[in-house]
């Protein structure tokens, strides 16, 4: 919530319904596709507060809702610019900023960020030392630089824990927890993958202890996106470290991080510290669904040549349909015209899912019928359809009957996973006056009587079935040769510069590569003013990127394992790579922990 829009809720209040969108496009000196952002952003807080969202109709008039005043109420306790923080609060805010940083801050940064003085901060910074220290850690300041924090990283994320878990004064929300976020999206996988690990282990946290365990997840995710990892933790073994292994895997798989053995040690310690329910079991049926479901997108994945691993909206709603299908004798499928379509386009993923069947026939008491398996084929389409047209750069408007916050919500399914430019959200009655040329097509939750673009129904929560017709859509226009000229096939972005830069820098200096990688993240990210959330798409180097050709040696003869672990270590070492002592230690990891430590350990 920046300054102008505090100040665009305060006119609202004042002066809605006389004000409309170009008034306000006028009186801030911005385009109206901005004040239209600015209502999107202030729309999002009024349900979240039960509050009724604002509607744009006829001449851009903006109508308010009778109860929309007490968001000024909201804004008054949570936006700095709008309400006078006190020095307390300013210490926790600033202390925050600080150590959740893996950069210098400068002070007139902090002021900013805290809508007050340079000076007011310099004068506080003693204090904020004070409270740093608290932690166990120091702020540092360089005279050309700024200001930084240095201790242990398991301290950081210690003290983040603490503060995003204040109070503020009168009961209200610590403002400083907000700048300990995680994206909305990475926050829902990881609840789920937690309350999976519940059942999975049959060890169910107290709500506080749940909550703690959620919070330091997703501090962890935002430094590792950092390149910001737990120092070296002793080997010490406890009864939830194949718990906090578990949670870790999927973790990794689905939030796109990479993570270290001392990662899961730290955690495996936090979760023994945890407090859990006694008198309750594990879902032994939900588990081995679960367990079922992750393994058959496995083999189909190898099936289908295409990795659906990663794709977690897929895991769930597969899991989900799977468990209808086992918990009764024969399901009764409705007649639906659209799955008759999807598969009869499909018959490859149906086949597919026809050879993988016996993988969920084996833990069922009857055979799977023919529409058991297309509906499966249908969930399979989905996801590859989400696959495919992620990184596809269509212009597309969004149309809505139900209001505004029906549109947004259909909106962050659509960026979830498509790679769309939403030129517009409008209501579907305004859909006749769009002009030809303006979009590609139109997504929209009704039909469209008289509009002049291409567009696809969609129901507002966007199942499966809406993610093929979608997909169905693009690939229509795409045979059509309909689409519009777009620079955004070759814009350049920050993930498609790391893909680029990636192997050259490994290439060309691998001892060297993982630290330069990490501050080339940090400046692209900066240049292309991503937030920490958006810097899942930079990702780490694919194994490919290490392993390159002139380190792997064929056809060797070896008398046993050890030797097979020196002559494959021999060739590193030669290029000063490692040094003897890896060598060994490798085969003294082998020896004390199987053949298979490698996975989870390193030497």
């Amino acid at each position: 919530m920046n300054k102008r829009r505090v100040s665009i809720i305060d006119e609202l209040d004042k002066t809605a319904p006389d004000v409309t969108i170009s008034s306000l496009a006028k009186k801030f000196q911005v385009s109206q596709r901005t004040i239209r952002n600015d209502l999107n952003a202030i729309n999002d807080l009024l349900p979240e507060n039960q509050l009724k969202p604002t509607e744009i109709r006829s001449g851009g008039r903006i109508f308010c809702g009778e109860d929309f005043e007490k968001l000024l109420l909201l804004v008054s306790e949570e936006d700095f610019y709008a309400y006078k923080l006190s020095k307390e609060e300013r210490i926790r805010i600033a202390s925050s900023l600080l150590v959740s940083s893996s950069e210098y801050i400068t002070l007139s940064s902090i002021a900013e960020s805290l809508f007050v003085s340079r000076a007011t901060v310099i004068h506080d910074l003693d204090e904020m030392k004070r409270f740093v220290k608290e932690g166990n850690l120091q702020i540092l300041s360089h005279p050309n630089k700024g200001l930084r924090v240095e201790g242990l990283e398991s301290d950081k994320r210690l003290f983040l824990m603490k503060l995003a878990g204040q109070r503020g004064l009168n009961e209200r929300q610590d403002v400083a927890g907000k700048t300990i976020s995680l994206q909305a999206g990475n926050r829902i996988i990881v609840q789920k993958i937690v309350n999976e690990q519940e059942h999975i282990h049959a060890c169910f946290f107290t709500d506080s202890s749940f909550h703690k365990i959620l919070l330091y997840l997703g501090i962890m995710i935002n430094r590792n996106l950092q390149g910001e990892y737990i120092e070296e933790q002793k080997r010490i073994s406890n009864s939830k470290y194949y718990m906090a292994q578990d949670m870790m895997k999927y973790i990794v798989q689905y939030c796109h991080i990479t993570t270290t053995e001392n990662e899961v040690r730290f955690l495996s310690e936090l979760l023994a510290k945890a407090r859990y329910l006694k008198n309750k079991s594990a879902q032994n049926n939900v588990v081995q669904i679960q367990m079922i479901t992750r393994q058959f997108i496995g083999k189909l994945s190898d099936e289908l040549g295409i990795n659906l691993n990663d794709d977690y909206d897929f895991f769930e709603s597969l899991s989900n349909h799977l468990s209808s299908v086992f918990s009764v004798k024969e399901v009764s499928y409705p007649e639906n015209s659209v799955i008759d379509e999807i598969v009869a386009e499909n018959q490859d993923v149906l086949m597919a899912v026809n050879k993988r069947k016996a993988m969920i026939q084996s833990c069922m008491k009857r055979e799977l019928a023919g529409k058991d398996l297309e509906y499966i084929a249908v969930h399979v389409c989905a996801a590859l359809e989400r696959k495919k047209n992620k990184g596809v750069a269509f212009h597309v408007i969004v149309a809505c009957h139900a209001g505004i916050g029906t549109s947004r919500l259909l909106l962050e399914k659509l960026k979830t996973h498509f790679h769309f430019q939403i030129v517009d959200v409008v209501s579907s009655h305004e859909a006749k006056n769009l002009e030809e040329g303006t979009a590609d097509f139109v997504i929209s939750t009704i039909p469209l009587e008289g509009c002049k673009l291409d567009y696809v129904v969609v129901s507002p929560m966007l199942n499966d079935e809406d993610y093929v017709r979608v997909g169905n859509k693009i690939d229509a226009l795409k045979s059509s040769r309909r689409l519009l000229s777009r620079t955004e096939d070759k814009e350049i972005t920050a993930k498609g510069m790391i893909e680029r830069l990636t192997p050259i820098v490994w290439e060309t200096v691998p001892g060297q590569a993982a630290l330069l990688m990490k501050k080339m993240r940090r400046t692209i990210r900066d240049y292309f003013h991503q937030s920490i959330e958006a810097e899942a798409e930079i990702f780490s180097p694919y194994l490919h990127h290490l392993l390159n050709p002139s380190h792997i040696t064929l056809e060797v003869e070896c008398r046993d394992w050890r030797e097979a672990v020196r002559i494959s270590g021999e060739k590193l070492m030669a290029e000063g790579y490692i040094e003897k002592r890896y060598i060994d230690a490798m085969i003294r990891n082998i020896e004390e922990h199987g053949p298979f430590s490698w996975l989870c350990r390193a030497p």
